[in-house]
Protein backbone atom coordinates (compact mmCIF):
# COMPACT_ATOMS: atom_id res chain seq x y z
CA UNK A 1 0.00 0.00 0.00
CA UNK A 2 2.78 2.45 0.95
CA UNK A 3 5.48 1.09 -1.35
CA UNK A 4 8.08 3.76 -2.17
CA UNK A 5 6.56 6.10 0.43
CA UNK A 6 8.68 7.59 3.20
CA UNK A 7 7.04 8.35 6.56
CA UNK A 8 8.76 10.45 9.22
CA UNK A 9 7.21 9.51 12.58
CA UNK A 10 7.68 11.89 15.51
CA UNK A 11 6.91 10.13 18.78
CA UNK A 12 5.99 12.41 21.68
CA UNK A 13 6.31 11.77 25.38
CA UNK A 14 3.12 10.09 26.52
CA UNK A 15 2.08 6.64 27.67
CA UNK A 16 0.55 6.15 24.19
CA UNK A 17 4.10 6.04 22.80
CA UNK A 18 4.01 2.25 23.18
CA UNK A 19 1.28 2.18 20.50
CA UNK A 20 3.64 4.01 18.16
CA UNK A 21 5.86 0.94 18.01
CA UNK A 22 2.84 -1.01 16.73
CA UNK A 23 2.28 1.80 14.23
CA UNK A 24 5.86 1.42 12.97
CA UNK A 25 5.31 -2.32 12.60
CA UNK A 26 2.03 -1.76 10.71
CA UNK A 27 3.62 0.76 8.34
CA UNK A 28 6.54 -1.54 7.62
CA UNK A 29 4.05 -4.32 6.84
CA UNK A 30 2.63 -1.96 4.19
CA UNK A 31 6.14 -1.52 2.70
CA UNK A 32 6.64 2.04 3.96
CA UNK A 33 10.11 3.42 4.65
CA UNK A 34 9.79 4.64 8.25
CA UNK A 35 12.14 7.07 9.97
CA UNK A 36 11.63 7.91 13.64
CA UNK A 37 12.29 10.96 15.79
CA UNK A 38 12.00 10.38 19.54
CA UNK A 39 11.56 13.41 21.76
CA UNK A 40 13.44 13.48 25.06
CA UNK A 41 10.19 12.77 26.92
CA UNK A 42 9.32 9.87 24.57
CA UNK A 43 12.52 8.13 25.62
CA UNK A 44 11.03 7.80 29.12
CA UNK A 45 8.52 5.36 27.62
CA UNK A 46 10.29 3.61 24.72
CA UNK A 47 13.93 3.26 23.70
CA UNK A 48 15.71 4.31 20.51
CA UNK A 49 16.86 0.70 20.15
CA UNK A 50 13.30 -0.67 19.97
CA UNK A 51 12.23 1.97 17.44
CA UNK A 52 15.34 1.34 15.33
CA UNK A 53 14.85 -2.43 15.39
CA UNK A 54 11.27 -2.12 14.15
CA UNK A 55 11.86 0.65 11.59
CA UNK A 56 15.13 -0.68 10.23
CA UNK A 57 16.52 2.87 10.22
CA UNK A 58 18.57 5.06 12.54
CA UNK A 59 16.45 6.77 15.18
CA UNK A 60 16.98 10.51 15.62
CA UNK A 61 16.89 12.08 19.07
CA UNK A 62 19.21 15.10 19.17
CA UNK A 63 19.07 18.37 17.25
CA UNK A 64 22.78 18.85 17.80
CA UNK A 65 24.00 15.60 16.31
CA UNK A 66 27.30 16.88 14.88
CA UNK A 67 27.50 14.38 12.01
CA UNK A 68 23.95 14.96 10.87
CA UNK A 69 24.00 18.72 11.40
CA UNK A 70 27.16 19.11 9.31
CA UNK A 71 24.83 18.10 6.50
CA UNK A 72 21.86 20.12 7.85
CA UNK A 73 20.23 16.91 9.05
CA UNK A 74 17.09 18.55 10.44
CA UNK A 75 16.40 20.17 7.06
CA UNK A 76 16.96 16.90 5.20
CA UNK A 77 14.65 15.06 7.62
CA UNK A 78 11.92 17.68 7.18
CA UNK A 79 12.01 17.59 3.38
CA UNK A 80 12.73 13.98 2.44
CA UNK A 81 9.51 12.38 3.76
CA UNK A 82 6.23 12.09 1.87
CA UNK A 83 4.36 12.65 5.15
CA UNK A 84 5.24 13.64 8.71
CA UNK A 85 3.18 11.89 11.41
CA UNK A 86 3.19 12.99 15.05
CA UNK A 87 1.92 10.16 17.26
CA UNK A 88 1.35 10.65 20.07
CA UNK A 89 0.92 14.40 19.69
CA UNK A 90 0.95 15.53 23.32
CA UNK A 91 -0.59 18.80 24.50
CA UNK A 92 2.94 20.20 24.79
CA UNK A 93 3.92 19.14 21.27
CA UNK A 94 0.71 20.59 19.84
CA UNK A 95 1.26 23.89 21.66
CA UNK A 96 4.85 24.21 20.46
CA UNK A 97 3.85 23.27 16.91
CA UNK A 98 1.03 25.83 16.89
CA UNK A 99 3.40 28.56 18.13
CA UNK A 100 6.25 27.58 15.80
CA UNK A 101 8.72 26.84 18.59
CA UNK A 102 11.92 25.08 17.50
CA UNK A 103 13.37 24.11 20.87
CA UNK A 104 14.27 20.52 19.97
CA UNK A 105 14.65 18.29 16.93
CA UNK A 106 10.91 17.56 16.63
CA UNK A 107 9.94 21.23 16.79
CA UNK A 108 12.68 22.26 14.37
CA UNK A 109 11.68 19.63 11.83
CA UNK A 110 8.01 20.65 12.04
CA UNK A 111 8.91 24.31 11.57
CA UNK A 112 11.35 23.69 8.71
CA UNK A 113 9.08 21.47 6.65
CA UNK A 114 6.81 22.00 3.67
CA UNK A 115 5.74 18.34 3.85
CA UNK A 116 2.14 17.52 4.87
CA UNK A 117 1.73 16.84 8.60
CA UNK A 118 -0.73 14.48 10.32
CA UNK A 119 -1.08 14.46 14.11
CA UNK A 120 -2.68 11.90 16.44
CA UNK A 121 -3.40 13.74 19.73
CA UNK A 122 -3.13 11.87 23.04
CA UNK A 123 -3.53 13.37 26.50
CA UNK A 124 -5.67 13.51 29.64
CA UNK A 125 -9.32 14.37 28.93
CA UNK A 126 -9.11 17.64 30.88
CA UNK A 127 -6.01 18.67 28.94
CA UNK A 128 -7.82 17.84 25.67
CA UNK A 129 -10.89 19.87 26.64
CA UNK A 130 -8.88 22.85 27.92
CA UNK A 131 -9.49 26.02 25.87
CA UNK A 132 -5.76 26.41 25.25
CA UNK A 133 -5.52 22.97 23.62
CA UNK A 134 -8.63 23.61 21.54
CA UNK A 135 -7.17 26.96 20.39
CA UNK A 136 -3.94 25.23 19.42
CA UNK A 137 -5.90 22.54 17.57
CA UNK A 138 -7.86 25.17 15.65
CA UNK A 139 -4.62 26.95 14.72
CA UNK A 140 -2.98 23.76 13.53
CA UNK A 141 -6.01 22.88 11.39
CA UNK A 142 -5.98 26.40 9.96
CA UNK A 143 -2.31 25.88 9.11
CA UNK A 144 -3.22 22.76 7.15
CA UNK A 145 -2.27 20.12 9.72
CA UNK A 146 -4.41 16.97 9.48
CA UNK A 147 -5.79 15.37 12.64
CA UNK A 148 -6.90 11.85 13.51
CA UNK A 149 -8.51 11.11 16.87
CA UNK A 150 -8.43 11.26 19.78
CA UNK A 151 -10.76 8.46 20.81
CA UNK A 152 -12.96 8.13 23.88
CA UNK A 153 -12.05 5.61 26.55
CA UNK A 154 -10.25 4.84 29.80
CA UNK A 155 -7.13 6.87 30.54
CA UNK A 156 -3.91 5.65 32.08
CA UNK A 157 -4.57 8.18 34.86
CA UNK A 158 -7.86 6.46 35.72
CA UNK A 159 -10.19 9.02 34.13
CA UNK A 160 -12.55 8.42 31.21
CA UNK A 161 -13.21 10.56 28.16
CA UNK A 162 -11.68 11.84 24.95
CA UNK A 163 -7.90 11.84 24.83
CA UNK A 164 -6.87 8.27 23.93
CA UNK A 165 -4.64 8.17 20.88
CA UNK A 166 -6.26 6.67 17.78
CA UNK A 167 -5.44 2.99 17.33
CA UNK A 168 -2.55 2.13 14.96
CA UNK A 169 -4.92 0.80 12.27
CA UNK A 170 -6.91 4.05 12.39
CA UNK A 171 -3.72 6.07 11.99
CA UNK A 172 -2.61 3.87 9.09
CA UNK A 173 -5.97 4.56 7.42
CA UNK A 174 -5.56 8.32 7.98
CA UNK A 175 -2.04 8.11 6.52
CA UNK A 176 -3.46 6.37 3.46
CA UNK A 177 -6.02 9.15 3.01
CA UNK A 178 -3.34 11.82 3.40
CA UNK A 179 -1.02 10.21 0.88
CA UNK A 180 -3.95 9.81 -1.53
CA UNK A 181 -4.57 13.55 -1.39
CA UNK A 182 -8.09 13.23 -0.03
CA UNK A 183 -7.59 15.99 2.52
CA UNK A 184 -8.44 18.73 0.01
CA UNK A 185 -11.42 16.88 -1.48
CA UNK A 186 -13.92 19.38 -0.01
CA UNK A 187 -11.90 22.57 -0.42
CA UNK A 188 -14.21 25.41 -1.47
CA UNK A 189 -17.35 23.62 -0.23
CA UNK A 190 -19.55 25.04 2.54
CA UNK A 191 -21.13 22.50 4.90
CA UNK A 192 -23.78 22.84 7.64
CA UNK A 193 -23.86 20.09 10.27
CA UNK A 194 -26.44 19.81 13.05
CA UNK A 195 -25.52 17.78 16.10
CA UNK A 196 -26.44 16.84 19.64
CA UNK A 197 -29.69 16.84 21.62
CA UNK A 198 -32.27 19.54 22.22
CA UNK A 199 -33.92 20.34 25.56
CA UNK A 200 -37.57 21.37 25.87
CA UNK A 201 -38.21 23.07 29.23
CA UNK A 202 -41.21 21.93 31.28
CA UNK A 203 -40.55 24.41 34.08
CA UNK A 204 -37.43 26.18 35.44
CA UNK A 205 -36.07 22.85 36.80
CA UNK A 206 -37.12 20.07 34.39
CA UNK A 207 -36.84 19.48 30.67
CA UNK A 208 -37.54 16.78 28.06
CA UNK A 209 -34.52 15.65 26.02
CA UNK A 210 -33.00 12.62 24.32
CA UNK A 211 -29.81 10.58 24.61
CA UNK A 212 -27.93 12.13 21.68
CA UNK A 213 -24.32 12.64 22.82
CA UNK A 214 -23.08 14.74 19.88
CA UNK A 215 -20.10 12.43 19.33
CA UNK A 216 -21.02 11.51 15.77
CA UNK A 217 -21.78 15.07 14.69
CA UNK A 218 -18.49 16.35 16.13
CA UNK A 219 -16.57 13.56 14.37
CA UNK A 220 -18.23 14.33 11.03
CA UNK A 221 -17.59 18.06 11.43
CA UNK A 222 -13.92 17.44 12.20
CA UNK A 223 -13.55 15.10 9.21
CA UNK A 224 -15.19 17.66 6.91
CA UNK A 225 -12.87 20.41 8.18
CA UNK A 226 -9.85 18.16 7.72
CA UNK A 227 -10.84 17.76 4.05
CA UNK A 228 -10.89 21.50 3.46
CA UNK A 229 -14.61 22.30 3.90
CA UNK A 230 -15.87 25.53 5.47
CA UNK A 231 -18.01 24.05 8.25
CA UNK A 232 -20.85 25.72 10.14
CA UNK A 233 -21.63 23.57 13.17
CA UNK A 234 -25.00 23.88 14.95
CA UNK A 235 -25.02 21.91 18.18
CA UNK A 236 -27.26 21.30 21.15
CA UNK A 237 -25.92 20.74 24.70
CA UNK A 238 -23.67 17.83 23.69
CA UNK A 239 -21.31 15.78 25.85
CA UNK A 240 -18.29 16.68 23.69
CA UNK A 241 -16.97 20.09 22.65
CA UNK A 242 -17.01 21.09 18.97
CA UNK A 243 -13.79 20.16 17.15
CA UNK A 244 -11.28 22.85 16.28
CA UNK A 245 -10.85 24.37 12.85
CA UNK A 246 -14.54 25.07 12.16
CA UNK A 247 -15.73 28.20 10.33
CA UNK A 248 -18.60 28.93 12.72
CA UNK A 249 -20.14 27.26 15.79
CA UNK A 250 -23.72 28.01 16.88
CA UNK A 251 -24.86 26.69 20.27
CA UNK A 252 -28.61 26.01 20.57
CA UNK A 253 -30.90 24.64 23.29
CA UNK A 254 -34.42 23.91 22.05
CA UNK A 255 -35.97 22.45 18.90
CA UNK A 256 -37.22 25.95 18.06
CA UNK A 257 -33.63 27.22 18.31
CA UNK A 258 -32.58 24.42 15.96
CA UNK A 259 -35.31 25.36 13.48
Amino acid sequence: MFSNKSILLIIGGGIAAYKSLELVRALKAQSADVHVILTKAAQQFITPLSAAALSGNKVHTDLFDLTAESEMGHIALSRSADLIVVAPATANLMARHAMGMATDLAGTVLLATDTPVLIAPAMNVRMWEHPATQRNLAQLREDGVMVTGPNEGDMACGEYGYGRMAEPDEIVSAIGNALAGQTEALKGRRVIITSGPTREPIDPVRYISNHSSGHQGAAIAGAMADRGAEVTFITGPAEVPPPGGLHKVKQIETAEDML
